[in-house]
């Protein structure tokens, strides 16, 4: 059993805290090729304020509700949720509501969820079903969305020669993640992803399933929690409990056009917030707190002499998940097999790269409600090549007030998140209260914010992220 050698860790001054060229450095130490993709692709954005209207104004909600979420590709459900014919899941997104339905064909459709008759919703919630049958007066489509029937039809003739169907949203998928559009203009959605499918090329996101999925309503604007994401440099305070093996200032941030941004957090080494920790408590702690490493108990393992906690977590990390998978995975790198890679697609998608684990993040505003949001995560695995992919995992639906560690099935990530999430509501009130009405970001750690906000002002028609 390992046991931490008598230390006396300390805090280090957080001024100078931080190095954006050290996961580069630790690529440089890497025994196989590096992909491309790995290196840094810096942003290069302004210092502005961000008005804090964008995230408590009413009227700012509105403009996104009229601007930006009928026009961008958005994250609806995996594939693996609606294995077989007549499964849908029901989007809701401001005032849109949307059936995601599989067909008797095996393909994906998004019907608009509003009966042609008197609007009534035809679903109002997840679930299979034979037939789209509206709970009012019985007006009936297929799976399909083909007009099946209408009670008292000879009421109805002046309906005859109009077309029926059910009209239909654009539904195309990348990896297993089914995304819709509102616009039927707009750019294919693997257009749209920019580089992210070549970044994924390797990690065999063809045999991704789904092995958990929470989700809970959140009392913040759907902003705030989106970004509680996009930067690490929070960890210090927020997650003091993960600085021996997190680095979390010393990450990594990265854009892609106006769609696609990243954070890169090296694991496997200690914050540069934090001094006299040994490499065995780095072990243990990685593997008991991180929530997403192929091992849980760090008291199983020992470190042969001239290894690092670095080296062997991702080693450990090669064996099983190549065993998981079926697959070859030697030449994935320490970094893709154990850093924390996130990858954002706008306006409300983040996955982690590599190769098993994948956390996903979605948010979406609660109906109308400025203040509130839905907060979903998903935990992505793999299936053995030639084997079917198995069905979902089921949603588990949280309480507002029930924390994340009530969620079992997310295992040690439950804590982290209900860190996070304890921030969200106070910062909703303090923007409310603040008396000079604004937010000020750092220049580099949270330029995912400034390139967020910058992407969605061109959404909506606005000179910049004021």
């Amino acid at each position: 059993m390992n046991k931490p050698r008598e230390q006396q860790i300390f805090v280090q001054p957080p001024e100078t805290a931080g190095d954006p060229l050290k996961f580069q450095q630790l690529l440089a130490q890497e025994t196989v090729p590096v992909p491309a993709y790995l290196q840094s692709s810096p942003p290069q954005f302004g210092d502005e304020d961000l008005d804090v209207a964008r995230y408590t104004s009413h009227a700012f909600h509105r403009l996104e509700a009229e601007k930006m979420w009928p026009k961008a590709w958005q994250f609806v459900a995996r594939a693996e949720e609606i294995p077989n014919a007549g499964d849908h899941v029901v989007y809701d997104i401001v005032d849109s509501s949307v059936i995601l339905m599989r067909g008797d064909d095996g393909g994906i459709r998004g019907f608009h969820n509003s009966c042609l008759h008197r609007g009534r919703t035809l679903r109002t919630q997840s679930g299979t079903a034979g037939q789209l049958k509206c709970p009012f007066h019985g007006f009936t489509w297929d799976i399909q969305g083909r007009f099946k029937s209408k009670p008292c039809s000879w009421d109805f003739k002046h309906l005859d020669d109009r077309p029926l169907d059910l009209p239909q949203v654009r539904v195309e998928s990348w990896a297993g993640f089914v995304f819709i559009n509102f616009d039927a203009q707009a750019q294919p959605l693997l257009d749209y992803l920019g580089v992210l499918p070549e970044h994924f090329r390797s990690y065999l996101m063809d045999r991704a399933t789904t092995l958990a999925h929470v989700q809970r309503r959140i009392a913040c604007n759907w902003k705030v929690a989106q970004e509680a994401f996009f930067e690490a440099m929070h960890t210090k305070v927020t997650h003091p409990g993960i600085m021996t093996f997190t680095g979390d200032v010393d990450s990594q941030y990265d854009v892609f056009g106006d769609i696609i941004a990243r954070a890169i957090t090296p694991m496997g080494v200690v914050s540069p917030n934090l001094g006299g920790v040994d490499d065995t408590t780095t072990l243990n702690d990685i593997l008991a707190l991180s929530g997403r490493m192929s091992e849980t108990d760090g008291s199983r393992h020992r470190l042969p002499e001239g290894v690092t906690a670095r080296q062997y977590v991702g080693e450990l990390n090669r064996q099983a998940y190549a065993a998981a998978a079926g697959a070859d995975l030697s030449q994935a790198t320490l970094a893709e097999l154990e850093d924390a890679i996130l990858y954002s697609v706008f306006p409300n998608f983040q996955v982690w790269a590599g190769y098993f684990g994948n956390i996903v993040y979605r948010v979406i505003p609660d109906g109308d409600d400025t203040d509130h949001c839905l907060f979903d995560v998903y935990i992505l695995g793999r299936h053995p090549q030639g084997s079917a992919c198995p069905p979902a995992a089921p949603l588990n639906r949280l309480g507002d007030d029930e924390p994340f560690t009530a969620a079992p099935e997310i295992g040690a990530l439950g804590p982290v998140f209900e860190e996070d999430m304890r921030n969200l509501p106070h910062m909703m009130r303090g923007m409310r209260a603040s008396q000079r009405g604004k937010v000020s970001l750092a220049s580099y750690q949270e330029s995912r914010i400034r390139h967020h906000h910058l992407t969605l002002d061109k959404f909506l028609g606005l000179g910049g992220a004021k």
